[in-house]
């Protein structure tokens, strides 16, 4: 597969040699030691570190980064699921321009293949001269790696950490931390009540007004609160090893997560719970620090900048901005995006312009929780649904239980910061709601979103033949009894043209 889009007919054979990278001149880095560069990147939570004002977390690390760093305020991933939203990262590209929309994509004997001439990030930093890697909190043992293409592990990172490097090497690397899915693994969860000495307790939250006042979603809550202090005692370690082998002050970290917190309204919608993230660049002596900067980003700009801070040319193809020098540039609007996600069918997009956010569902006679075995297995859920068929939610608790959907959302973030109170029939916003509507017309052809072509059935049969083969094989008999009644519905509906 083939790029088809305006910025691949751009490319020429000085760009594509570029990429086997001289530095440039006009790049950071030209005429200064090469700063190592790591990627911290957390699963599942959002904006809920206390820099972002959550008075219930103690983070003193994350916040020493926002305080001594960049703090990006808007901040958005394009995409609210893992591997979808991992893929757009470690390329610097729209995953939907790439074919790689759909998570995940690597179940089945369809595989996904990176277009010409996408490359990875650190394949990049690897050729001029970086030594990669990819880790946990261990640092012993490979970290996530969640992407919907196929790739080759050996061609991209040295080892899970940098301590293998040659002397006087720089290094990439990506620790991946677990974030807020430590709350769902009894397991998990117990290290973080072992470490932590203060919990948060569930009589302490204060849950978003679309959520029903319930013990069950305090708990979930409470614990998911308790998953973000324990990820800054995480980053407090990266920091200290960092410090240990000397390399701290010659280091640049990216802090940001994969996507929002897993919760009903959250991961897979585009609600600013489910795409808005915390994004942190700590660089000492190469940026302005202890300053916050409102501009619309995306995740993917952490792809451009760090080529950027590396001294090397970025590819005229990335769709990622430099978020630093002299080729940073403003973003008009950010772009985020929803398609399948496991064994569900959906589209869903939105565009954040200035304080406005529009949503386009492109399935709107389905309900916006459809069946989905990742996501009904979670505690909160069985009670969500269970308040609504006893009539105890009130109509803001109410909205995502809707049976249908409307085609567009329409919201003004400042006025109505939780997004309940839906402009697209108001008169008022009329005008708002064309321009937004042009603008995400415009982007899915300027952006060849693939997401407009339908996944065939041989592609999805594939996928779920994956999926529903690892709960057999994991003695999961209810689960993959489940999915394939989730998997059949969906096929009913697709036939019914749903």
């Amino acid at each position: 597969m083939k790029i088809r889009t305006h910025f691949a007919r751009k490319v020429t054979i000085a760009v594509i040699a570029a990429l086997s990278l001289s530095f440039c001149g006009a790049a950071y880095g030209a005429d200064k030691e090469r700063p190592n560069i790591l990627w911290i990147v957390v699963d599942d939570m959002s904006c809920d570190f206390g820099y972002q004002g959550q008075a219930l977390v103690d983070t003193p690390h994350v916040d020493r980064l926002a305080k001594e760093g960049v703090v990006f305020s808007n901040a958005y991933v394009t995409a609210a699921v893992c591997s979808s939203s991992r893929s757009a990262m470690i390329t610097g590209m729209y995953q939907t321009s790439i074919g790689a929309h759909n998570h995940p994509s690597g179940r089945g004997e369809i595989k996904q293949y990176l277009p010409e001439p996408v490359r990875m990030v650190p394949e990049l930093l690897k050729e001029a001269g970086y030594y990669t890697s990819n880790t946990n909190i261990s640092f012993e043992r490979f970290g996530k790696a969640d992407y919907d293409f196929v790739w080759n592990p050996k061609e991209i990172y040295d080892a899970p950490d940098w301590s293998g490097r040659k002397p006087g090497q720089p290094f990439f690397a990506q620790v991946q931390l677990f974030g807020g899915k430590y709350r769902n693994v009894p397991a998990a969860y117990a290290r973080v009540k072992k470490e932590l000495d203060d919990l948060v307790t569930p009589d302490q939250v204060t849950l978003p007004p679309y959520y029903p006042d319930d013990p069950v979603f305090r708990k979930d809550w409470a614990e998911y609160l308790n998953s973000v202090q324990y990820t800054d005692w995480e980053v407090g370690r990266i920091l200290q090893r960092l410090k240990e082998d000397e390399v701290l002050d010659n280091t640049i970290i990216f802090f940001m997560t994969d996507h929002g917190i897993s919760q009903a309204r959250g991961k897979q919608f585009l609600y600013e719970e489910g795409i808005k993230i915390p994004f942190v660049v700590w660089a000492p002596g190469r940026i302005e620090s202890g300053t916050t900067r409102d501009e619309l980003i995306e995740h993917i700009d952490m792809a451009a900048s760090s080529l950027y801070f590396a001294g090397i040319d970025i590819p005229e193809y990335m769709q990622a901005r430099p978020l630093f020098g002299t080729e940073a540039k403003p973003r008009e609007y950010v772009v985020s995006a929803r398609d399948r996600c496991d064994e569900t069918t959906d589209r869903i997009r939105s565009i954040r312009n200035g304080n406005y956010k529009y949503i386009r569902n492109f399935y709107p006679k389905r309900p916006y929780l459809q069946p989905n075995l990742y996501k009904d297995k979670k505690p909160f859920m069985a009670p969500l649904k269970q308040l609504y068929a006893e009539g105890k939610l009130n109509a803001v608790q109410s909205l995502i239980m809707a049976e249908t959907r409307p085609e567009e959302e329409l919201y003004h973030l400042v006025e109505d910061r939780w997004e309940i109170r839906n402009l697209a029939n108001d008169p008022k916003h009329l005008d708002k709601l064309r321009e937004m509507r042009g603008i995400l017309s415009n982007w899915i052809i300027e952006r060849d979103d693939q997401g407009r072509f339908p996944e065939s059935d041989a592609s999805y049969d594939s996928q779920m033949k994956g999926y529903l083969s690892t709960q057999v094989k994991r003695g999961r008999t209810e689960a993959a009894q489940q999915l394939q009644e989730n998997i059949d519905l969906m096929k009913q509906w697709k036939a019914e043209g749903k």
